[in-house]
């Protein structure tokens, strides 16, 4: 006889195999596989969030920065510092050596991350497929670009324009390979240029708003508004540091006859000419001003007084060897005379009283130089 199939005697194996159980299993492996695929999203949404909220961040300080050498402050430091960069450096179009001469003013050495470039033409050929962001692997035409600052991985390259033309190009490197990878999306970096270019086209405007209402306008010097706030910082300055301060005063000789015989136009040639010719011996801590009509002011900080002395000698030698280049019949010799004087800093008085007292010491110096022969140096206090 058959056994009842529902009796007993030995079962039948399970059946692992069966539709069910393998449905249940399918499921459960894609529900681990949308669980991985949202913790990933979410992962993902939280980097993009914190990356908006870093950039939001920084855009913040571009927009609240008060001068342009803050504003490359933010850009050159505080980025790196914020979006864990190794290097960022910028290349500024500067023909005119605008923004070098603007962040030369107070004496502070230039970013090494910034670099000046004399015209456009650099930038074009960079951007030559159009003016968007450059990212991969750095190639060896763009070593210029990071000079002094390592050998980045990764570059990204955002090109700075404003009103159709190139004002310089934001660098950003990684030692990583893979930070700043062709292809990526350029939204942030698009949009980081974009406001950096309109900020620093707004700060350079701004400088020059200042600079014009302390800058002598026929010779390109500080006029003596600048001068007078100057020195009070700087005779403030050398009492708290205890370093010594020289002024000098220039003036040039025989200066009514030269327009007198040649015309006004080459008087103005004259001043143009002997402002540029005291500016190339000068360091970029040193203060020149027209002090007014063919009298040149100089301020030369943490300078002892034979150093100062050197220095007045060769103005006055590279400017007495020279012929000047103006339209006259004959060639033109131009002298000058100077005189000195050191800061006395133990001296009774405010720092105003101070800065006037040596001012006038320098112009008695001057009076004595030019009494005596002209074309010569002359110390206050000495024959």
């Amino acid at each position: 006889m058959h056994k009842n199939e529902s009796g007993g005697g030995n079962m039948a194996p399970e059946d692992t195999g069966s539709p069910v159980r393998l449905s249940v299993a399918l499921l459960q492996a894609e529900n681990r596989r949308l669980r991985e695929q949202l913790d990933g999203l979410m992962a993902e949404a939280r980097l993009n969030q914190d990356k908006l909220r870093r950039f939001d961040q920084l855009e913040r300080k571009v927009i609240a920065a008060s001068s342009l050498a803050e504003l490359l402050q933010t850009l050159l430091v505080d980025y790196p510092a914020l979006f864990e960069l190794d290097c960022v450096t910028l290349a500024l179009v500067d023909a005119q050596y605008e923004a070098a001469r603007i962040l030369g003013e107070g004496g502070a050495a230039q970013p090494a991350q910034l670099l000046f470039l004399h015209d456009e033409q650099p930038l074009q050929q960079l951007y030559a497929a159009g003016a968007r962001p450059l990212l991969g692997a750095p190639r060896a035409a763009l070593d210029f670009l990071f000079e002094g600052q390592g050998a980045p991985a990764s570059v990204a390259l955002l090109p700075l324009v404003h009103r159709g033309a190139f004002i310089g190009s934001l660098n950003l490197g990684s030692r990583d390979a893979t930070r700043f990878a062709a292809g990526s999306s350029t939204d942030f970096l698009e949009r980081l240029a974009a406001l950096a270019a309109v900020c620093l086209d707004s700060a350079l405007a701004t400088e020059r708003l200042r600079l014009a209402g302390l800058t002598d306008g026929l010779t390109g010097v500080h006029n003596r508004r600048y001068f007078e706030s100057r020195c009070l910082e700087e005779v403030q300055a050398a009492r708290r540091s205890k370093l010594p301060l020289v002024c000098l005063l220039l003036d040039v000789d025989h200066f009514k006859r030269i327009n007198d015989t040649h015309g006004h136009p080459a008087g103005d040639a004259v001043l143009r000419y002997v402002a540029r010719l005291i500016r190339a011996q000068l360091r970029g801590s040193d203060v020149v001003a027209r002090y007014g009509g063919e009298e040149f002011v100089l301020l030369l900080p943490a300078t002892p007084l034979s150093a100062a002395l050197e220095i007045a000698e060769r103005i006055r030698r590279v400017i007495a060897a020279q012929s000047m280049p103006v339209q006259v019949a004959e060639p033109l010799r131009i002298t000058v005379s100077i005189g000195a004087a050191l800061l006395q800093p133990e001296g009774e008085g405010d720092v105003a009283v101070l800065a006037a007292a040596l001012v006038q010491r320098t112009d008695q110096a001057l009076y004595a130089a030019k009494q005596g022969g002209r074309n010569r140096v002359l110390v206050a206090g000495q024959p």
